[in-house]
């Protein structure tokens, strides 16, 4: 396998590793406010790539006006605007279910974004492991004797948030994979700290229109909790992340790419199972097995 191909790989689950700590955050610190946790998490990933653009070596530069609107574009699909309906869809049906629907956005980029003369045959037995493991997981994590986290109208809603957070990211991972191969002069830390600096715009402004008042967030318990989870979601699963998944992006093709997102969706179960303090199921060992499976067989498929 070609050094770039690794390279891409490595980036890619790293990048799903951090992605998959911002599934818990919602739970830790449900008594704020999604749009507060959504805005805190992503005014320090737009200080954080501020800071990186004035400490900038020699070479890089700011955006074209064509490139900034690019930029705000994305910034609402991939980052501010999914992440708060995610984080609704987490608090209506917890986590497990909008994890999974979430780890469909795979068989979206596979079958959207599939690179000319990759045939369809070759894919299908990564699909087949990858929809195989997704359905148990969701047979796993269906409530019994009853619907979800609250009422069915709150779990429906729930559920339908978490789609339309899916519909979002997948519009992001195929505009923003496209965006970056017609532009290899575009350095992936460049890249990131544009999208960084117009997400944290965007969600100081969401904070000002819809977020809570200064006191209100005092008065809340958890304070260093909260704090604590904005600078790692905001350093580490969104500036960090989005600096590996360009890489990732630049080095992979889409379709590829959302295989990997596989792994984002087991890190978050990961970080669900530890944080609910109990071991995972058989039938949830066997659906992680199956996304595995699909990983390597996607894998191979590329090679």
């Amino acid at each position: 396998m070609a050094p770039g191909i690794v390279v891409g790989l490595a980036a890619g689950l790293a990048a799903g590793a951090l992605w998959g700590l911002v599934f818990v955050a919602p739970r830790m610190v449900g008594h704020f406010g999604m749009v507060d946790i959504t805005a805190a998490r992503f005014v320090v990933f737009g200080a954080v790539s501020g800071l990186a653009i004035f400490w900038r070596p020699p070479g890089q530069r700011w955006p074209s006006a064509r490139q900034a609107l690019t930029v705000l574009g994305l910034s609402g699909l991939g980052f501010s605007g999914y992440y708060l309906l995610l984080a609704f869809a987490i608090v209506e049906a917890g986590t497990e279910v909008p994890s999974l629907i979430i780890g469909t956005i795979p068989v979206w980029m596979m079958l959207l974004g599939r690179p000319a003369g990759l045939r369809l045959g070759a894919l299908l037995p990564g699909l087949a492991l990858t929809a195989a493991g997704i359905g148990v997981m969701v047979w796993a994590a269906w409530p019994q004797g009853g619907i979800g986290a609250g009422s069915g109208a709150h779990f429906g809603w729930g559920l339908m948030l978490a789609v339309v957070a899916m519909v979002s990211w997948t519009a992001f991972g195929l505009l923003n994979a496209s965006w970056l191969k017609r532009h290899p002069d575009v350095h992936a830390a460049d890249w990131t700290n544009w999208l960084g600096i117009a997400t944290g715009l965007g969600a100081l402004a969401l904070w000002l229109v819809a977020g809570s008042d200064v006191a209100t967030l005092r008065a809340q318990p958890d304070g260093g909790l909260f704090v604590l989870l904005a600078l790692a979601g905001g350093l580490g699963s969104s500036w960090l992340a989005t600096v590996l998944w360009s890489i990732a992006s630049q080095r992979l093709s889409a379709s590829l790419c959302g295989q990997l997102i596989v792994s984002e969706t087991l890190f978050a179960l990961l970080y669900s199972f530890l944080w609910d303090g109990r071991f995972p199921h058989a039938s949830e060992w066997a659906a992680a097995l199956l996304f595995v499976l699909g990983i390597l067989a996607s894998i191979k498929a590329h090679r």
